[in-house]
């Protein structure tokens, strides 16, 4: 009951898809009784000449007999069968009116809906103790009341206009034939108009009914939206687990490319950057690892160990992990840049191998101070103090 009280919000539309796929769809039977009968009707309105000509003409085919087809033992069931086929051709273009009204009555409430989870056993259904909750509930005491009195106001109805109109009946028995189907058909027409009104007033209260019913079974508690919103989302403690291990594997393979690299960029310790550069495959240097803190110091031990360069440019070190991807080719930004540090690093090489003169101290490099992230532009007020 508490459970029950709490749920006071709205369904959202996962619950509504996952209840249309488990069968639960709003509908209204009393919708469904008058489109049926409607379709019947307009079915008879509009065939009442050839049905009163085929009515005649069955009545006359069947009470048509001799001497000879008495005396025949066979007479009887082949007269029979003569008359059911008939008697079908006429009453299977009913019923299929009255199936698609049925079915146009579904699909305009509740839409079109195919699944067979309803239609599958549970063996819970079968337990009377569980079951008597759902028989005495609300929903189920409002459809008792409205299928109630849908039955007395119908039968009141039938009674009065057959009560006014006992003469009208009566009276048929002293017609002929022809004129006896015509009036009877006439008759119906009028007690079968004053039954549509008495259906459409019934189905224009069930159906917004029904409606809201619907909607009050799939409301949801603020738990329930919360589960909800957790099974969308995904554990939380599972995609911090996925978001470090996802971490350590991008640490593992960037220290791994470190020895490949051609020079490593430091700040001096709080940044490093390691780039690598082959003219006949990229079209700028590439970024192939970078970290800061305790992961810049790991990538600087690396490349030391390995023996690739490790450069102290601070600005350029601070503006390539702000601003350069990795896997990335560096932003054409920092080209000249990095242009100056790759031609002081190949000059040490080449140095270091006897074949040219020991550079001098890496000159003034050309970084633009908004890529910078620790620069802060000086305010028009302070050129002045």
């Amino acid at each position: 009951m508490a459970d029950s009280q709490d749920r006071t919000l709205p369904a959202t539309q996962r619950k509504l898809q996952k209840a249309r796929e488990d069968g639960q769809v709003a509908r209204s039977r009393d919708f469904g009784h008058f489109m049926a009968v409607a379709a019947c009707g307009a079915m008879l309105v509009a065939m009442a000449p050839t049905a009163s000509g085929w009515l005649k003409q069955m009545l006359m085919q069947g009470l048509q007999f001799n001497a000879a087809s008495v005396r025949s033992s066979t007479f009887m069931g082949e007269r029979l069968v003569t008359l059911t086929i008939s008697m079908m051709w006429v009453l299977v273009p009913f019923g299929a009116a009255m199936m698609a009204a049925a079915l146009f009555s579904g699909l305009a409430i509740g839409g079109w809906n195919w699944t067979l989870k309803p239609l599958l056993p549970n063996l819970g259904k079968l337990n009377p103790i569980t079951g008597l909750p759902g028989i005495l509930s609300k929903d189920k005491l409002i459809d008792a009341l409205k299928g109630s009195t849908l039955a007395l106001v119908l039968g009141a109805i039938g009674a009065l206009y057959f009560r006014s109109h006992i003469d009208a009946f009566s009276g048929v028995l002293a017609m002929p034939l022809p004129a006896a189907i015509e009036h009877t058909g006439q008759t119906l027409l009028g007690g079968l108009t004053l039954l549509l009104l008495a259906l459409a007033l019934f189905a224009a209260i069930d159906v917004p009914l029904q409606r809201h019913q619907h909607a009050q079974r799939l409301k949801m508690s603020h738990a329930e939206i919360k589960q909800e919103n957790k099974e969308l989302e995904g554990n939380q403690e599972i995609k911090a687990k996925v978001r470090e291990r996802m971490r350590e594997m991008t640490k593992k393979r960037m220290l791994a490319a470190v020895p490949t690299a051609d020079l490593v960029v430091m700040n001096p310790t709080h940044y490093a950057v390691a780039l690598k550069y082959d003219d006949t495959k990229m079209g700028a240097p590439r970024v192939v690892a970078k970290g800061a803190d305790l992961l810049a110091l790991k990538i600087r031990d690396t490349a030391q160990g390995a023996q690739v360069p490790v450069l102290e440019a601070p600005v350029l070190a601070r503006a390539l992990y702000a601003h350069a991807e990795l896997d990335r080719e560096i932003p054409a930004a920092l080209f000249a840049a990095v242009a100056q540090v790759l031609a002081y690093v190949y000059q040490l090489r080449a140095a270091l191998k006897g074949q040219v003169a020991m550079p001098n101290a890496l000159p003034e490099l050309n970084v633009p101070e908004e890529l910078d992230p620790h620069h802060k532009p000086v305010a028009a007020g302070d050129l002045f103090d």
